[in-house]
């Protein structure tokens, strides 16, 4: 199997990919539902990282940081670089931001790789809904220093319109000319039903009209 599908059945198997009728926080009705707040275990967070260190290679992403926004991202950064640095012998540095500035000590909302002009610096997020923690965390870096954003790379793409005709991704990449990388997209969990690689054909039909309704290429 490829990583993208090993990935999938991995998502299934946490529980974290599952299939059935769910209502959205937009209201929407979907035959499916990704729940990034099922990963609980160490093994599962070894094994995440590794999918997004893959993601990462594949893609050829230029990175000397990787940035976890508070708070998912933080595990997320912490296990790809671990990631990077055990299956690729690439050693990268990593950062996340607090919630609420430190007033003693060096103080500042960075913790971790103190950023410095021009680094590259990848942000590891689980997905993006609204776009509302890229807008939250760019000015956060860019006080800090004028880092080069190489990329954002994500779990999922639901592939899906936000408030507009565009999707999340391709909001960010118009608004703020960020290439977001996902390790699968929602053609690609269609694409491991259809070919067996996950139970769930008898959704593959509600999924496929759900594409038609809301999604965009």
């Amino acid at each position: 199997m490829t990583y993208k599908e090993n990935f999938i059945k991995f998502m299934v198997n946490c529980g974290v990919l599952s299939f059935g009728d769910f209502t959205l926080k937009s209201g929407r009705k979907a035959p499916y539902f990704v729940n990034t707040g099922n990963y609980k275990t160490g093994m599962q967070l070894a094994k995440l990282g590794e999918f997004y260190a893959e993601c990462i290679k594949q893609n050829n992403i230029p990175v000397e940081t990787l940035f976890g926004p508070a708070y998912k991202g933080i595990p997320l950064a912490v296990a790809c670089s671990i990631a990077l640095y055990n299956n690729f012998e690439t050693e990268v540095n990593y950062c996340f931001d607090r919630k609420e500035a430190k007033d003693h000590g060096e103080g500042g909302v960075i913790v971790g790789k103190k950023l410095v002009d021009g680094e590259k610096v990848v942000i590891i997020e689980d997905v993006i809904t609204a776009g509302t923690a890229i807008r939250q965390v760019l000015p956060l870096l860019k006080d800090t220093a004028d880092v080069n954003i190489t990329g954002m790379v994500i779990s999922v793409d639901r592939m899906e319109k936000g408030q507009g005709e565009l999707s999340a991704v391709q909001e960010v990449y118009k608004e703020f000319g960020i290439k977001v990388y996902p390790i699968v997209t929602v053609m690609d969990i269609i694409d491991a039903i259809s070919n067996g690689i996950v139970d769930g054909k008898e959704y593959l039909d509600k999924m496929i009209e759900y594409r038609k309704t809301y999604g965009v290429e």
